[in-house]
């Protein structure tokens, strides 16, 4: 069996990863809203956290009733409780990755969580 999975997504509108790389600590997708278009929903978390990450394009995120414009480059973090939304901009549309992870989980990273091999 194989250390790793490799996949190749499109541009569809949505790409959950979950079960394509078969993740075992983390929900990342792949999204892309075309321009005017939104996530049809308003939703929020019991555990887990999001990042955010903007590839392409720009829209906004209304978090809480705060409206936040997102631009190709931005990270956003939100909290699991926040209830949050996403729009294209009326002129562009937006593509992004979401990261799920669960909220205070992160106990080593980086170099504390590596080990040199010879």
């Amino acid at each position: 069996m194989s250390n790793f999975n490799k996949v190749n997504v499109g541009q569809d509108a949505r790409t959950e990863l979950h079960d394509c790389l078969s993740l075992t600590g983390a929900e990342i997708s792949i999204n892309n809203l075309p321009a005017g278009a939104s996530v049809p929903f308003v939703h929020s978390h019991k555990k887990n956290e999001e990042i955010y990450a903007i590839l392409s394009g720009k829209g906004k995120a209304v978090i809480d009733g705060e409206t936040v414009e997102l631009n190709a480059g931005d990270w956003l973090k939100i909290a699991p409780t926040a209830k949050r939304q996403f729009f294209a901009s009326e002129d562009s549309g937006i593509s992004y990755i979401c990261i799920q992870v669960r909220e205070n989980s992160l106990e080593e990273y980086t170099a504390n969580d590596a080990e040199i091999s010879q």
